[in-house]
Parts: C-alpha cells; sequence; structure tokens
C-alpha cells in the first residue's frame, strides 16, 4: 500500500511538471546597473566617414601648408578644412593643390597651422 502510494504521488508530481503552460520565448536583457538612466537607452556606434588628413609641412612666409592623407583618400581641389590641435580648432584651410602621391597644398584661409596638426572635412 505504501508504494502504490508513492508511486501516485510520483506520477502527480511528473505529471504537474508537463502540463504547465509555456510562455513566449522572451529575450532576455541585461539588467541595467544601479544608477544608470532608465528607459531603454542602448550605445549606438556609427563609423565616422569623414576625411581626416594631418598637416605635414607649414610655410609661414607664404601662408600655405602641405597635408598627408591616408593611402586610396584623397581631398578634391577647392575643399575646405577645419585645422585641430589637441582637440581645439585653430585654423582653416582651402585645397588648392598640386598633389603628389598622398600629399596635397592647402593654403591658410584662418588661424595658425604646426606640423601635426589634424585636418578634419568641413
Amino acid at each position: 500500500m505504501r508504494s502504490f502510494l508513492s508511486v501516485i504521488l510520483l506520477c502527480a508530481f511528473a505529471l504537474c511538471g508537463c502540463v504547465h503552460k509555456r510562455v513566449a520565448d522572451k529575450p532576455i536583457l541585461p539588467r541595467p546597473r544601479a544608477g544608470a538612466p532608465a528607459g531603454n537607452q542602448g550605445l549606438i556606434v556609427t563609423p565616422e566617414n569623414a576625411l581626416v588628413g594631418k598637416v605635414a609641412i607649414v610655410n609661414t612666409a607664404g601662408r600655405f601648408v602641405v597635408l598627408n592623407f591616408p593611402l586610396g583618400k584623397m581631398a578634391a581641389v577647392g575643399q575646405r578644412f577645419d585645422l585641430y590641435r589637441r582637440g581645439l580648432k585653430v585654423g582653416e584651410v582651402k585645397v588648392t593643390g598640386p598633389q603628389r602621391e598622398d600629399n596635397i597644398v592647402a593654403d591658410l584661409a584662418a588661424g595658425e597651422a604646426e606640423a601635426g596638426d589634424e585636418a578634419r572635412g568641413q
């Protein structure tokens, strides 16, 4: 009698586990950290496609610079660039040419320039 009762209880427990309703599969999202802003504010990263070069040579008397660009990317004649030094804008240039390999000449339109400054397209 005892074994019969234990078999019935065992079957009842097994059936209870198999009968429950299935919840639709939901994606498991990580919990926000303590102090994080509320809401669904995920980080979105987009690549920057702006043309960026460096000042290679500066001629202060002639007020022109030689800009160096990465291989495969070159500024067009007439294109304007802002010059930045340690994140601060220090000048503006306008590309005039001539071009040789990955270097091109630009006139200093405003501000100043030093070798190593970053040229970013406007």
